[in-house]
């Protein structure tokens, strides 16, 4: 059997939160849909899917009225398996990064904050090239090229003809690390004014005078899903990647991004800020 995604996990999730909440346990609910108990367990494991029919049928049975939620989760099932650009690197890269891509692709809109380096998303090869060379422990030179050229592919998004709205928070610390030397350093402000310039993606910058930051230390990414109960909210930490999304959390990130958006700069004083720090280097 083929692994089993997050995003397969976070819709078995989704089931198992509805029939728990409606009182019914798997045999339960089973028996009132002519299914069998297995069935329903591995719904929710994500280990296997169902028909746009079934969610609804199981959804009515979960007295479950809230139609757009219920719309969500039935689209979910009409994705074919295993299709996406992100399989291709299935034995080449962690799978919490494929995971990412399918998040992204899904995404209706991201957000994300970062203290120390450029969001991956607007990298330039060169940059994030030079970001790999940094792993601990020493990153083999082919994954090196594995890793850059799956980042390259994930902002597809950002250039599609449905591009995915995205908003950056940045530190101003990220913005003066020359990482890869003046040249390089200077490659990723350019292209990060240009990318800038879209009207589908906001860049917004922390200056140091702000003083303390809420959430700082981590990298966070807020995934909008189509209804607010499917958001996901991605953590990168110095352990791996992590996905939250119960309610509580979800409500602290949402809290976080309000509190960082108030002390960040203008997109238009966070250009002028990119454009001194440029001349600079």
């Amino acid at each position: 059997m083929s692994a089993v995604t997050a995003r397969q996990l976070r819709f078995g999730a989704e089931l198992r939160k509805l029939r728990e909440r409606a009182g019914l346990n798997a045999t339960e609910a089973a028996g009132h849909l002519g299914m069998r108990q297995s069935q329903i367990s591995n719904l929710e494991a994500g280990r296997i899917g169902a028909s746009p029919e079934r969610v609804r049928a199981l959804a009515a049975l979960y007295e479950c009225t809230d139609r757009p939620y219920v719309d969500a989760l039935a689209a979910m099932t009409g994705e074919r398996k295993g299709s996406g650009w992100w399989e291709g690197y299935r034995e080449l890269l962690p799978a919490a990064w494929l995971d990412l891509a399918e998040l992204e692709h899904h995404a209706h809109t991201l957000r994300g904050a970062i203290t120390v380096h450029i969001p991956g998303l607007l990298q330039t090869p060169e940059h994030a090239r030079e970001v790999f060379r940094q792993a601990v422990p020493a990153l083999p030179p082919p994954e090196i090229e594995h890793r850059v050229s799956f980042r390259v592919k994930r902002q597809r998004i950002l250039y599609a003809d449905t591009a995915t709205p995205y908003q950056a928070i940045v530190h101003e610390a990220a913005l003066r690390i020359a990482v890869g030397g003046a040249a390089v350093a200077g490659a990723q402000l350019k292209h990060l004014l240009e990318m800038s310039e879209h009207e589908h993606i906001s860049v917004r910058s922390i200056p140091f005078s702000a003083g303390a930051v809420p959430g700082s230390g981590q990298s966070i990414y807020y995934a909008h899903g189509p209804v607010p109960q499917l958001d996901t909210v991605h953590l990168d930490q110095s352990h791996g990647l992590s996905f939250l999304d119960a309610e509580p959390q979800l409500a602290k990130y949402r809290t976080l991004f309000e509190r960082l958006e108030t002390i960040a700069l203008s997109p238009a004083r966070t250009r002028q800020m990119i454009h001194a720090i440029a001349r600079n280097l």
